[in-house]
């Protein structure tokens, strides 16, 4: 086998065994985020009852598809922090 065949099929496993890693990380990812969801009290409207991090109220809100609700604003620390929180499981709810 010449050195160039070698090279190619070295690569292409090291490019497959870099798409199945992605793969997982994404399904644990998403897994968390999902499980992170699922544990936020709710109310009868089915919004997610947190405490705003900004501004230390109590709020009803819906959250999206990736996890953030949505008086979320984008590069605030607070928003961030409390985006963090609800993906680890730690955000205070009422």
């Amino acid at each position: 086998m010449s050195n160039r065949r070698r090279i190619e099929r070295l690569l292409k496993q090291r490019v497959r065994s870099a798409g199945r890693q992605y793969a997982e990380a994404k399904r644990a990812y998403d897994e968390a985020k999902e499980t992170a969801l699922r544990g936020l009290p709710t109310d009868e409207d089915g919004e997610a009852r947190i405490v705003c991090r900004r501004y230390a109220e109590r709020r009803a809100v819906r959250i999206d598809e990736a996890g953030r609700p949505e008086c979320y604003e984008a590069d605030h620390p607070d928003c961030e922090g409390c985006v963090e929180d609800i993906y680890e499981q730690r955000i205070e709810t009422w």
